[in-house]
């Protein structure tokens, strides 16, 4: 019961945090269509614009998945991920994930490994578990 207590408190206070510095973005129906299909449409501030042009280039072999664009709709979400990114070291990762980001890291840094790994959380990669639904360009 007090893990339960304490896992509650946790989330929590991160959903209060995220609520107060909401990330957002301008809407862009393209992305929201075409990256949302399959996953939250992540905030394009969270990569730098380097990583998105990576990110974009290969989207043939998109984290085990061939997320391929037609080139049109690659160049338009492509410029609007750019024109939207995040600046500096912080928001940059060689893996391309923003899990993996100093920004990312520095956040969630209080929490336990072990709660990455929690069924109703599953991943670091899935932003609504712990702050609530994701909304963007609304």
């Amino acid at each position: 019961m007090k893990r339960v207590a304490a896992l509650l408190l946790v989330f929590g206070m991160n959903l209060a945090h995220a609520e107060a510095g909401r990330l957002t973005a301008p809407n862009n129906p393209k992305w929201k269509e075409e990256c949302g299909s399959c996953h939250t449409p992540y905030p394009p501030q969270l990569l730098s614009a380097d990583n998105w042009r990576s990110l974009m280039g290969g989207l043939d072999k998109h984290f085990g998945t061939n997320a391929t664009l037609d080139a049109k709709d690659n160049k338009k979400i492509l410029a609007f991920l750019e024109q939207n990114a995040g600046s500096g070291e912080r928001y940059s990762a060689a893996s391309l994930r923003i899990s993996d980001t100093p920004w990312f890291k520095h956040e969630h840094h209080v929490i336990n490994e072990k709660e990455w790994v929690n069924p109703e959380v599953k991943s670091r990669s899935n932003c609504s578990a712990c702050h609530g639904r994701v909304v963007l360009g609304e």
